[in-house]
């Protein structure tokens, strides 16, 4: 599948970014960033932070490409998969714990507090930072237009 055909779908809509909404964008991730690296909150809003951080990537990569999620449900899991047809399969891994992260979540949200272990929380925030830099290297080298 292509972003053309999740287009075609419904599922994206056409999205014209600028340097400004990535730079605010990034703005948030860095403060999730360190608010998730708190020690003085529960594991599990540091995971929900640092999970906010890592959508909020993703949706940057999404933007950048020129979509946004379409309308309806579904917008958390429409972000993370978009992002091997965006930046490429070698992202299957990085979507498929950050799609398990955002089952987690939802649990630790709406049903059961404490479901989020010290690890969990820390392993998600790891992965986020890094992934930041590659988001980052990925922008300048594929959209520098719009990179801030």
């Amino acid at each position: 599948m292509t972003l053309e055909t999740w287009h075609e779908n419904g599922w994206l809509r056409h999205h014209k970014t600028s340097k400004a909404e990535i730079r605010s964008i990034l703005k948030l991730v860095e403060r999730d960033l360190a608010d998730a690296s708190r020690v003085e909150i529960s594991e599990d809003w540091r995971f929900s932070i640092a999970y906010n951080a890592g959508l909020q990537l993703s949706k940057l990569v999404l933007y950048a490409a020129g979509y946004r999620t379409g309308r309806g449900e579904s917008k958390h899991y429409r972000i993370i998969q978009a992002l091997p047809l965006v930046m490429g399969p070698h992202l299957n891994l990085i979507r498929d714990f950050f799609d398990n992260c955002r089952r987690k979540r939802n649990i630790s949200e709406y049903d059961a507090a404490g479901t989020i272990s010290q690890k969990e929380a820390q392993d998600l925030l790891q992965t986020v930072t890094e992934f930041k830099v590659q988001v980052e290297t990925w922008l300048q080298q594929n959209h520098p237009n719009v990179f801030p």
